[in-house]
C-alpha cells in the first residue's frame, strides 16, 4: 500500500538506516561537527549523528512532523547528554527562498542560529528525500543556496533506495525519481559561477551493518563535496 506523500516523513526508510550505519561506523569523522539534516523527518538520523556531532540542525516542514521529531529527540536525551551534543529541530521549507524567522512559529530560526549555521556547518545529510521530482528540484536549489553561504567547505551525504515501477508512459520498469535525481545532480556539478566547486562520488557499502534492516542492492550512498573557489572558505570538511 502506497504511503501518502504528506506522510512520507513520518516513516523511517531503509535509506535512513543505511546512512545511520555509515555514521555509526565513522563517528570519529564527525566528532565535534556542526551538521544540518535536510528532510529529517522524525529525527532518526539526526539522533544517531548526535552521538558524535556537537550540534545537529534537524529540519523539515509541517508542525505535526516537527513536533513528533522534537518528542523523539527528548525521548533520546540519553544519547545526547553524555556527549554534550545538541539537536535543534527547525523548519526549513525547500520551496521557500529563505529561513523561517517568524517569532510566532515555535520551529523558526533566530538570527544567531542562522549565523552559526553558516559559520560552523561542515556536514549536510539527506536520507531518502528523492521521491518527487518537484521536491528534488527544490532540494537542490536549497542545497545550492545554503552551501554558497557557508563559511567552510562542506561534505553532503545522500542516501536513497532506487524504487522501480512500471510506467505506461515508457512501457517499461523504470526508476524515474532516481533518474531525475541523477540528472539534477549532474546539473549541479556543471555549475560554473566562479564561486563554487562541486564534486561527487559513490560511497562503498562495505561498512558494518549495526541496524536491523535489509540492505538491498537498490540502496546507495553518495558523497558530495562543496568548496568555495573564492571568499573565506576553510577546508574543515571531513575527508573520509
Amino acid at each position: 500500500m502506497a504511503t501518502p506523500l504528506e506522510d512520507v516523513g513520518k516513516q523511517v526508510w531503509r535509506g535512513a538506516f543505511l546512512l545511520a550505519d555509515y555514521i555509526l561506523s565513522k563517528q570519529d569523522l564527525f566528532k565535534g561537527c556542526t551538521v544540518l539534516e535536510l528532510g529529517g523527518g522524525i529525527g532518526f538520523v539526526s539522533i544517531i549523528m548526535a552521538k558524535a556531532a556537537k550540534t545537529v540542525y534537524c529540519t523539515d516542514v509541517g508542525e505535526d512532523l516537527l513536533s513528533m521529531c522534537e518528542r523523539n529527540v527528548a525521548l533520546n536525551k540519553h544519547i545526547t547528554e553524555p556527549t554534550g551534543s545538541e539537536i535543534r529541530v527547525k523548519k526549513l521549507d525547500w520551496q521557500q527562498d529563505d529561513f523561517c524567522t517568524d517569532p510566532e512559529d515555535c520551529f523558526s530560526w533566530s538570527e544567531k542560529e542562522i549565523t552559526e549555521l553558516h559559520d560552523l556547518t561542515t556536514v549536510i545529510l539527506a536520507a531518502d528525500v528523492f521521491y518527487d521530482d518537484d521536491l528534488t528540484d527544490a532540494f537542490f536549489k536549497t542545497l545550492s543556496r545554503i552551501t554558497s553561504n557557508l563559511r567552510n567547505s562542506c561534505t553532503v551525504y545522500f542516501s536513497m533506495e532506487k524504487r522501480f515501477n512500471f510506467t505506461l508512459r515508457q512501457m517499461d520498469v523504470v526508476c524515474e525519481a532516481y533518474s531525475h535525481f541523477r540528472s539534477t545532480l549532474d546539473e549541479l556539478l556543471k555549475t560554473s559561477d566562479g564561486e563554487m566547486r562541486y564534486s561527487v562520488q559513490p560511497v562503498e557499502l562495505s561498512f558494518p551493518q549495526r541496524i536491523v534492516y535489509e540492505r538491498v542492492p537498490q540502496l546507495e550512498l553518495w558523497k558530495l563535496r562543496t568548496q568555495k573557489i573564492s571568499g573565506r572558505s576553510r577546508p574543515q570538511t571531513p575527508r573520509d
